[in-house]
């Protein structure tokens, strides 16, 4: 029987593998340093075109050397991402923090270098309400001291009565994202809700059920007060020893915002002697707070931080922030990032000038509010009203609304978070311009009144605000300003100058601005350092005063 003949097949020398087909290699590089939800590092995974590394716990230098090779770096808030960090990431596109701030970013070190700075502002909301909420139940029930009793074998029920929340009043220090799901949960305890907020309209506070009061008055009408503002030069120490002495007799205080807000001291001194019922507090000054007078006292819960330390939210900032590391190093935008500004580059050298004015006219207005701001009305006129004044609107919301926030504001979120404020925006155009080639005017709006003030330049890059109010006037917008509002006599100048003068306080420059001889006038002036609040007050009693505003520009 003939044989079947062998299929013949290409034979490879002994010792030659065979050829295979190369494994793209991935274009990107993303280093996780700080521990994130693998729910987030699955989604960086998927992405064939980026290679993670995930290695915590960096020296600083070791820090450095990762992240020149890195494109993308996430980080939680134990890596400090410094300016010489970011120095050392020549190829690094995008910064990821898996959490709401980026206090650990130099975010002006990144935004020069041209690397987008990422956060997920929103991911901790519901973590850090509900432990604000527990807080508060776990003081009013005292539920931390009766567990302690009972792990020592004892049962002494009535060692441990505690208070309702229904029918009590809370209130609330800051009216944000957190604070406002606070407010809506403290409703169906029963509870009367007040808040302190100068940056939330009254109509947004309404739609809350939520009576906005001054400071003052929060705590003295308050059983309960919660913490929910940024600490800013302004909510830094803002609860101390004079304002707890005139708090309502049993407060209650709970702090889940940032330490430094309520004096320490002050806060542990007056739990010891019973002004205050008692206090629960999850932030600190320095943390950890080993030398925090807080530590021991009866009376005062205490939590290390972990106002966002639930499972859900680290999976919610885990995955917010990779997905969006995604989206960068594929060349799309980011929905949150916090230093990018959406101009195209060719327009950014002649509005420049713009977006640094429209900066100091919102940081003005802020100074000069009289309330809440509820309307902010913008005005281009003359040669500005032919450009894309894309960049410039969101410019003058940063200036107004970062001395309030502790959160980075840029030209990216800044209309979403004046929106969340109850602050309606409106712009519009005018080719036309009476007296300069162009002009900014903006009329910000209060429930206790309002402000005017225009700026123009002068030449390419000189800014000058040339309007406030009803006074035409003609100054610099820069460093610390003292606005005088006062009749206008013999004299006036002289006592502000000598006052000024007796506290050994420069004055670098003045205009005067009046509509009629011996009639209301202002005063501006340049001076060359703050002024002590003491001095401050002094110039306000003067007869002739009649409203006296420090502002730093």
């Amino acid at each position: 029987m003939p044989t079947r003949a062998k299929s013949q097949r290409p034979t490879r020398p002994v010792g030659v593998p065979h050829a295979r087909a190369k494994k793209p290699q991935p274009a990107f590089r993303a280093l996780v340093s700080d521990p994130i939800a693998e729910e987030g590092l699955d989604i960086l995974r998927r992405d064939p075109a980026i290679a993670v590394v995930v290695k915590t716990d960096h020296t600083p230098d070791e820090l450095k050397r990762a992240v020149a090779q890195a494109d993308a770096l996430l980080v939680r808030s134990q890596t400090k991402v410094t300016a010489e960090v970011i120095a050392s990431g020549t190829r690094l596109k995008v910064i990821a923090r898996a959490g709401v701030g980026v206090d650990n970013v130099e975010v002006a070190a990144a935004t020069r270098r041209g690397i987008i700075v990422i956060n997920s502002p929103e991911g901790n909301t519901i973590a850090a309400t509900e432990h604000a909420l527990a807080l508060l139940l776990a003081l009013s029930r005292r539920i931390p001291a009766a567990y302690d009793s009972m792990r020592r074998g004892e049962w002494k029920r009535g060692k441990f009565v505690g208070v309702e929340l229904y029918n009590k009043t809370l209130g609330l220090f800051g009216l944000g994202k957190i604070g406002s799901e606070v407010a809506r949960r403290a409703h169906a305890f029963g509870m009367r809700i007040l808040a302190h907020d100068p940056y939330i309209s009254a109509e947004h506070a309404e739609r809350l059920g939520v009576e906005l009061v001054s400071l003052p008055e929060l705590l003295a009408k308050s059983d309960y007060v919660s913490i929910h503002a940024p600490l800013t030069k302004d909510t830094r120490g803002a609860i101390g020893a004079a304002e707890l002495a005139r708090s309502k007799p049993g407060l209650r205080i709970v702090n889940t915002a940032r330490g430094g807000i309520v004096e320490e001291q002050a806060l542990a001194n007056a739990v010891k002697s019973g002004v205050v019922a008692g206090a629960a507090v999850d932030v600190f000054e320095q943390e950890p707070p080993r030398e925090s007078p807080l530590v021991g006292v009866e009376g005062i819960i205490l939590t290390p931080h972990l106002g966002a330390s639930t499972e859900e939210a680290q999976v919610r900032v885990a995955v917010d922030v990779a997905e969006q590391v995604v989206e960068v190093l594929h060349g799309r935008p980011a929905r949150t990032a916090v230093n990018v500004t959406p101009v195209r580059p060719e327009a950014l050298a002649a509005l420049q000038p713009y977006i640094t004015l429209a900066e100091k006219l919102g940081r003005l207005q802020a100074q000069l509010a009289d309330g809440p701001l509820t309307d902010l009305e913008i005005t281009y006129s003359g040669e500005i009203a032919e450009l894309d004044v894309t960049a410039v609107t969101p410019s003058l919301l940063v200036g107004l609304l970062q001395p309030a926030l502790e959160e980075p504001v840029n030209l990216v979120n800044a209309p979403l978070l004046a929106e969340a404020r109850g602050l309606r925006v409106k712009e519009s155009k005018s080719t036309t311009a009476e007296d300069y080639a162009s002009l900014i005017t903006t009329r910000a709006v209060s429930d206790r009144g309002e402000h005017l003030i225009a700026g123009t330049l002068f030449g390419r890059n000189e800014l000058r605000i040339v309007r406030l109010d009803d006074y035409r006037v003609d100054f610099e917008p820069r460093g610390y300003m003292l606005i005088a509002d006062h009749h206008d006599q013999p004299g006036v100048i002289g006592k502000v100058g000598t006052i000024l003068g007796s506290e050994d306080i420069n004055i670098g420059g003045m205009h005067v601005g009046r509509k009629t001889v011996r009639g209301r006038a202002l005063m501006i002036l340049s001076v060359d350092c703050p002024l002590p609040p003491a001095v401050l007050k002094k110039i306000s009693r003067l007869d002739s005063m009649y409203k006296c505003t420090l502002v730093e520009l």
